[in-house]
């Protein structure tokens, strides 16, 4: 009888899996996100699931749904939870109400850029460390740059030229409007360009980026830079506690770290797409509109009851409203 040699075959194991310890089990995950997949923020979904899959050594691997394939961005957070995806991506004023904490972030605080705003949300995550993303583990946050006012046919030179006048606008951009005296109208960003093209809404607030990122450039004609009450939106990037817990305490750490370099990308790529947007807005021929400090300080003063107010809201809901307030606007003080 001949003798059976296992070494070879023991050799063809160990190649096998030696990218994963035997002790620890693979884990897959999907995420999603509503963002396009051609927009630089949905690139960096992309690249961050292969980063994971390197930084643990293959022990978790992402499978990546961009433009909403696999849940839409105000069904995000639930899905996360539920399980429907591992990992999501998406805004927290597509459901209003639901992050007071984080939401002070968005409000017209004068921002001047996404790595400021993006500095910002994370330093107000960190400090208050809010209840209301209990339910999910937080991998990072990150917000656009200043969020200012864009409009078919009608120019907005001054505050005047906003009665009337109908804006796409989510969460506390709403209250933006109605505040500086237009009309807010609700909807996802993915149905902006549509009513404005046939004329449901007048024009919407966002940063510059959406004029290319979202192709509103084509169908606006003015924007109006009111920097002094430009806002963020802030966005959120979540896994499900349950895929967490199932995850090595070394790869968690890995995938921690990871989000540290991140925040830093998604921050740095919202000031580059500012900056193409601004060139893809001017190059459909459109015009962008400044504001005197005299127009400037009137629209300050027009918006500066919503950042009180939420203050007044929070307190009444048993947080430190002032407290909260008065971090976030300090903290983005410094950095500007």
């Amino acid at each position: 009888m001949k003798k059976l040699n296992f070494i070879p075959f023991i050799a063809v194991l160990s190649f096998l899996f030696m990218g994963v310890p035997s002790s620890v089990m693979a884990i897959k995950l999907t995420y999603a996100n509503f963002f396009p997949p051609t927009h630089s923020q949905s690139k960096l979904g992309d690249q961050w699931c292969k980063d994971v899959e390197r930084v643990t050594n293959g022990e978790v691997t992402v499978q990546y749904y961009p433009a909403g394939t696999l849940l839409k961005p105000n069904q995000m957070y639930d899905g996360v939870v539920q399980g429907i995806a591992d990992v999501g991506f998406s805004v927290l004023a597509y459901t209003p109400g639901r992050f007071p904490v984080m939401g002070t972030v968005d409000l017209p605080l004068g921002y001047s850029s996404g790595v400021v705003a993006t500095q910002v949300a994370n330093a107000v995550y960190n400090k208050f460390q809010p209840k209301e993303f209990n339910d999910v583990q937080v991998m990072y946050l990150h917000a656009h740059g200043p969020g200012l006012f864009f409009s078919a046919k009608k120019p907005i030179h001054t505050l005047s030229d906003l009665k009337g006048m109908k804006l796409r606008a989510t969460s506390y951009a709403a209250k933006i409007v109605s505040a500086a005296g237009g009309t807010p109208v609700g909807g996802p960003m993915t149905e902006a360009y549509t009513n404005i093209q046939k004329g449901v809404v007048d024009g919407g607030v966002y940063p510059m980026e959406t004029n290319k990122g979202w192709k509103m450039g084509e169908v606006v004609d003015y924007g109006t830079a009111a920097y002094s009450i430009a806002y963020t939106t802030t966005f959120y990037v979540v896994m499900n506690k349950s895929k967490w817990n199932q995850i090595s305490k070394g790869s968690q750490n890995a995938i921690l770290e990871l989000n540290k370099e991140y925040i830093v990308k998604h921050g740095e790529a919202w000031d580059s797409s500012d900056s193409e947007g601004l060139v893809s807005f001017l190059n459909e021929g459109n015009q962008l509109i400044g504001l005197d400090k005299k127009e400037a300080a009137k629209w300050k003063d027009a918006v500066s009851p919503i950042i009180d107010e939420y203050a007044e809201e929070l307190s009444k809901k048993g947080l430190t409203g002032k407290e909260i307030v008065d971090f976030t606007k300090s903290t983005l003080d410094s950095l500007q």
